[in-house]
């Protein structure tokens, strides 16, 4: 059949139209969540592990029909967990007018971006970022996280190096950054406060390879205990160097370094390193259906982060769910309300942090499973 030239460029001017159309419809038949994560750089893992935990929330919500009719789609903006890139990823959401966020993953990144997402009333979850600076004295409405701060995993560590370890003199070593050196400096303080002789408290680089030097400090102040501030790759070599120039020592860390990948960097020399970690929910029971939905995603359950990012796009949906789709009123909501989750009960104070969190102690073995440290 011919059809009229003319009549051909209606048709197609029409199906653009139409095309324009249903695509506006679909956009507003969708929820975005951002997962603001390092997508490149050193720390890929702790980002991969939030996507794990957010992947799982939104097929189990999407496949129960999603939020008042609504499909989760979410998107990845990477912040490489630098402070420099925090504000970068912060505009590029707003601009991409998202209203709700996963992230930032790490503390200095957080910082940075967070006054942007507040005063664009975005709302925030962060599963893992755990610097008291990023809500302390802010008076942030928009900014919430599902992890405990550092000024209670500090005193947490520094509770079992007192009473449990028992060393007769600690080094504290720092990585200078916002997270690392923060959190050993909670831990030198209450080693202080209980009489503990720290015998060095130094910031080492990130990204160096050879911390011979530092080692060699370690050996002189007689440190027969290390706690380490930072992230898992200066770890992993702390840990093998120390052990390849003959350095006995027992090494602590906070959940930076509770990451799978150091046991390639430190090989044998990570069987027994201490770090406080979130309580592990895929131990539970009652969150065995859970663990199975991860698992047979190929996801871990019980890494750093996963289930804390599960729950904060579980309380999320439930937010939006109860207030609708207005990011000032799903923020009222979390600040107001307190959530039942496989993590246990969630509620937050005016701050955004939560009113309560535990950071159990774990020993790291070498073939990467963990347990609860008794000493």
């Amino acid at each position: 059949m011919h059809i009229p030239f003319r009549l051909q460029t209606l048709v197609a001017t029409m199906g653009l139209a139409g095309a324009a159309l249903l695509g506006q419809a679909h956009a507003a038949d969708s929820i975005k969540i951002a997962m603001v994560i390092p997508a490149t750089g050193p720390l890929t893992q702790y980002g991969d592990m939030v996507k794990e935990g957010v992947a799982t929330a939104v097929e189990q919500i999407n496949a129960a029909g999603g939020i008042n009719g609504k499909k989760i789609e979410t998107t990845v903006v990477d912040d490489a967990c630098e402070p420099k890139q925090g504000p970068v990823a912060a505009n590029r959401v707003v601009n991409d007018k998202i209203r709700y966020v996963i992230g930032p993953v790490c503390s200095g990144a957080a910082i940075a971006a967070a006054p942007i997402y507040n005063n664009e009333g975005v709302v925030v979850i962060t599963p893992s970022a755990t610097s008291p600076a990023l809500t302390e004295g802010k008076n942030f409405h928009f900014i919430f996280r599902t992890i405990g701060r550092d000024d209670q995993q500090g005193p947490a560590a520094a509770k079992f190096i007192i009473n449990k370890a028992k060393p007769k003199k600690v080094a504290v070593l720092h990585d200078k950054q916002s997270y690392g050196q923060g959190i050993a400096a909670s831990v030198r303080d209450e080693l202080k406060k209980a009489n503990v002789d720290v015998a060095l408290f130094e910031g080492i680089n990130a990204g160096d390879s050879d911390y011979s030097a530092v080692i060699t400090k370690l050996k002189s102040a007689g440190a027969d205990f290390v706690y380490y501030g930072g992230y898992h790759p200066e770890m992993g070599l702390l840990l093998r160097q120390a052990a390849e120039q003959g350095l006995k020592v027992r090494m602590m860390g906070p959940e930076g370094v509770g990451n799978p990948e150091i046991n390639a960097i430190a090989g044998n020399a990570v069987e027994g390193m201490l770090v406080t970690l979130p309580a592990d929910p895929a131990a539970k029971p009652e969150n065995a259906a859970l663990v199975k939905a991860f698992k047979d995603k190929g996801r871990d359950a019980s890494g750093a982060f996963q289930m804390g990012a599960y729950t904060a796009t579980q309380v999320l949906a439930q937010s939006i769910k109860a207030v609708g789709d207005d990011a000032e009123k799903v923020a009222d909501y979390l600040h107001k309300t307190a959530f039942n989750m496989p993590t246990g009960n969630v509620a937050w104070d005016a701050k955004g942090d939560l009113k309560a969190f535990d950071f159990p102690v774990y020993s790291w073995h070498k073939d990467g499973s963990k347990s609860v440290a008794e000493k």
